[in-house]
């Protein structure tokens, strides 16, 4: 009985060094790879990586100062190449697009999109429902009302929410995602929601649920476990419901557009998708499917709604914490636009410093500061380390945004970064908030559009206080993951 006991016992041993030794060959295999830490089987890279006391982004930068710009790190079993600084970002997204234009696992909503929807898709998939989505945008931004039109209108419908508040402090989470969202929503279901309207308040309080759950602690833990956590219960299948609530919704609403469609008047994305899905019926390689339908609206929906208006919330923060900055903008938009008119985008051009307290606010903001993960295409040369096809790459925005050869600053919120000695607006290479290369985000046209008119229109009629000092106020997210979370916080617009 002993012996038998001791034998399983040793087998088990045996058995357990075999999946080790498995595992590591699987973490080592072809290629050359860049420097990085030693990684533990199984483990991976998790004792020097520590996500779970600093930020995702300031855990990468600290190995950084260890191996240099470009270095292999274990997400757990994971193998992930990370690039840091302007200069090897674009190198990679750049200079070898291609090769470096595949999308990467995101574990928390992989399940969800299984590679569909032009997000998350690649190939063939990506290539037809991009060129796509990039057409439909574009000519609805031309149609017979253009996009800044829709803009200014729903620029004008938060101005009036907010004199509903009379002065006092809110909290203005809802009323800027509330706004922003109407304005994708008119692109891609032809119509905006009324501000009450519970169905809309309920989506969008998924979104934000969804985009905070995906930087939660919690969440990197999935990404790097995914094998074995997406068995288990626990919170960190939140993030999955929430977005299969946000898909039924969209399924809804194509289902309602499928019954009333008029091929020859489309009326938003949702139908020109389906035009296009009726156009190509016959053909067996074609993405133009109920699929790739819903998924893709919902990248739209989601990418339009959340990461805009986020970005809002935080520069109406810094705006607080810098009043002489904010009474600048007030000066500006005092002499080119003055009180009455509506602001335009034609504006920007003679609106240098409100220009650059806007791109400031992007660049200190950097709501993705991972960026969204890429994978190589084909096998892959690149600074003279071989990266095999299929590794994942972390190209690091935030550490293009803050790269002190680019930003005399970069810590610190400063208008100047974009500003030559004459005042005049000065574009800076490393400005890569929407990505770059292949992968540029789908919406960069419009979100710079938006940001420009809201704050604009803000300002124009409403100036900032915070109920605290501006030396009091913490800029600090109040969570960093796959997004910088801005932190809770109320203020009052008081009427100009």
């Amino acid at each position: 009985m002993e012996l038998g006991g001791t034998v399983g016992i040793f087998l088990g041993i045996c058995f357990s060094c075999l999946l080790l030794i498995s595992a590591w060959k699987r973490m080592h295999k072809e290629g050359k790879l860049p420097p990085g830490p030693t990684p533990l089987p199984f483990l991976g890279n998790i004792l020097q990586w520590k996500p779970f006391v600093n930020s995702c982004l300031g855990s990468f930068l600290q190995l950084k100062e260890k191996y240099g710009p470009v270095f292999t790190v274990y997400l757990g079993p994971r193998r992930v190449v990370v690039l840091c600084g302007h200069d090897t970002v674009k190198e990679a997204l750049v200079d070898q697009a291609e090769e470096f234009s595949g999308r990467g696992e995101i574990a928390t909503i992989d399940r969800n999109f299984n590679g569909f929807g032009v997000a998350l898709a690649n190939g063939e998939r990506w290539k037809q429902l991009r060129r796509f989505s990039l057409t439909t945008l574009r000519n609805f931004g031309m149609g017979k009302r253009s996009i800044e039109e829709r803009i200014q209108e729903e620029a004008q419908y938060l101005v009036e929410e907010i004199r509903k508040t009379k002065g006092q402090p809110f909290d203005p989470t809802f009323f800027l995602s509330r706004t922003v969202s109407n304005v994708i929503s008119s692109v891609v279901f032809g119509s905006r929601f009324d501000y009450e309207d519970k169905t809309f308040l309920s989506l969008l309080r998924m979104i934000n649920e969804s985009f905070i759950e995906m930087s939660t602690p919690l969440a990197q833990l999935y990404d790097m476990y995914s094998c074995i956590m997406q068995y288990l219960p626990g919170r960190h299948n939140r993030i999955y419901y929430l977005v299969e609530d946000l898909k039924d919704f969209i399924a809804g609403k194509i289902e309602a557009n499928q019954a009333t469609l008029d091929p020859s008047n489309p009326r938003d994305f949702i139908d020109c998708f389906l035009i296009q899905m009726e156009k190509e019926k016959g053909n067996p390689s074609t993405e133009f499917n109920l699929k790739n339908l819903v998924l893709t609206t919902l990248n739209l929906f989601f990418a339009g709604t959340e990461t805009v208006s986020s970005t809002l919330r935080y520069g109406l923060l810094f705006l607080m914490k810098y009043p002489e900055v904010e009474e600048k903008v007030h000066k500006e938009i005092e002499q080119v636009i003055g009180p009455n008119r509506l602001p335009a985008t034609e504006d920007r051009l003679k609106m240098p410093y409100t220009d650059a307290v806007v791109h400031e606010i992007q660049r200190v903001t950097d709501i993705v500061p991972m960026g969204v993960p890429h994978t190589v295409i084909r096998d892959t040369q690149f600074r003279g380390y071989l990266l095999p096809k299929g590794t994942d790459v972390f190209p690091l925005l935030g550490s293009a945004l803050r790269d002190p050869k680019y930003f005399s600053d970069p810590e610190n919120f400063n208008p100047g970064h974009f500003l030559d000695e004459n005042g005049r607006f000065k574009k800076n290479e490393a400005f890569v908030p929407f990505s770059s290369g292949k992968r540029v985000c789908l919406g960069e046209a419009m979100a710079r559009m938006e940001l420009f008119l809201y704050f604009t229109t803000m300002l124009q009629n409403f100036s900032l206080k915070s109920p605290l000092h501006p030396k009091d106020i913490n800029v600090s997210p109040k969570m960093s993951g796959f997004g910088n979370i801005p932190p809770v916080y109320q203020l009052s617009m008081l009427p100009r």
